[in-house]
């Protein structure tokens, strides 16, 4: 665990406040849900809960599905984070911070298509620095669970003669209401 310096008191309702640096840092936002976690030695922790996250079995296999039927990089994230991906390297992809335009499709709950090279790309990854180059086409589809958005499925390729058709959008959006069913049961 790492030492942050920074100390506070807990209020007569029992709140304690989490500094605005680190909420930036760990991307908390306001409505955000936390688990809380004790161990033996007394410690408490705070860890972003993540719905989907309870499905990542689930979506990985899911993912490798896609992968297969599609013949394109399928990924899966909740709000924050890849949660499952097939058809590419996972250590480019799983568990990595997605980019905040993609934050921001969630957020506003945008089904986002770029289904040629010469469209505009969607950044999917906080590292993704050159979007034009990286893919050739993908659709991107929100997982929406009881009104709120919480991940998107998404179909990439990388291959510069590979151009989306409306089937991918529809694969997709049966993915990602297939998913947003499950986590409502």
């Amino acid at each position: 665990m790492k030492a942050t310096g920074v100390v506070r008191r807990i209020d007569d309702l029992g709140r304690i406040v989490i500094p605005k640096e680190i909420r930036k840092t760990l991307r908390i936002r306001e409505g955000d849900p936390l688990e809380i976690f004790t161990d033996k030695e007394g410690e408490i922790i705070l860890k972003k809960y993540s719905p989907i996250g309870e499905l990542s079995e689930f979506a990985t296999q899911y993912a490798e599905t896609l992968a297969k039927t599609t013949g394109h990089i399928a990924c899966i994230s909740d709000k924050d984070t890849i949660i499952a991906v097939s058809g590419a390297p996972k250590k480019e992809y799983l568990e990595k911070s997605v980019s905040s335009e993609l934050e921001k499709l969630m957020e506003n709950k945008v089904i986002w298509s770029a289904k040629a090279k010469n469209e505009k790309q969607m950044p999917v990854l906080l590292t993704d620095s050159d979007v034009a180059e990286k893919y050739s086409s993908q659709v991107i589809y929100p997982i929406i669970a009881e009104g709120d958005t919480i991940g998107t499925v998404m179909l990439l390729s990388t291959e510069p003669a590979t151009k989306m058709s409306d089937v991918e959008m529809k694969v997709v959006q049966s993915a990602a209401g297939f998913l947003g069913k499950q986590m409502e049961e």
